[in-house]
This record gives structure tokens, sequence and C-alpha cells, in this order.
């Protein structure tokens, strides 16, 4: 059942990145970049947290998930406060 989660999160993660960045084709509103490129990190620690509990639950892999969300918090943090505002 678990397993079944992980997979959800991880796609639903993903198709919010995916709606994000195609409405940032669209608009260009840097906002909706930022938040796709947040959303892809997110799925990207979803991927590895499937990997790090049901495919090799003897490695560790706390440390490089930690890391990518760090960096797609960074990201979103970035895009909110310190990204040129459009014209």
């Amino acid at each position: 059942m678990e397993t079944i989660v992980y997979v959800l999160c991880a796609v639903t993660a993903f198709a919010c990145c995916a709606l994000l960045i195609r409405a940032y084709g669209h608009r260009h509103v840097a906002l909706l970049l930022w938040c796709g490129l947040f959303f892809l990190a997110l799925t990207a620690e979803n991927i590895l947290l499937f990997i790090d509990v049901i495919v090799v639950p003897r490695t560790d892999l706390t440390v490089l998930r930690r890391g990518i969300a760090l960096i797609g918090t960074l990201l979103l943090l970035y895009g909110l406060i310190g990204s040129p505002k459009a014209q």
C-alpha cells in the first residue's frame, strides 16, 4: 500500500510541475517558472524516497533527499523574494 502512496505523490508533484511550466510557456510569469522548478525538485525527492524506502531499504538516501528538498525550497524562495520583477 505504501508503494502506491509514494508513486502517487511523485506523479502528483510531476503533474503540478508540468502544468506550471506549461503555464509559464504561455504567460511568461516568472513565479510560474520558479514554482514549476520547485515541484520538479519535489518530484525528484519523492522518487528518491520511493527508492530509499522500497527499492533499496538498506541504503540511506536521507541526506540526498534533504539536499534536493533544500535546493527546491531555495529556488522557490528566490522566485518569491529575489527574482527580478517582470515588466
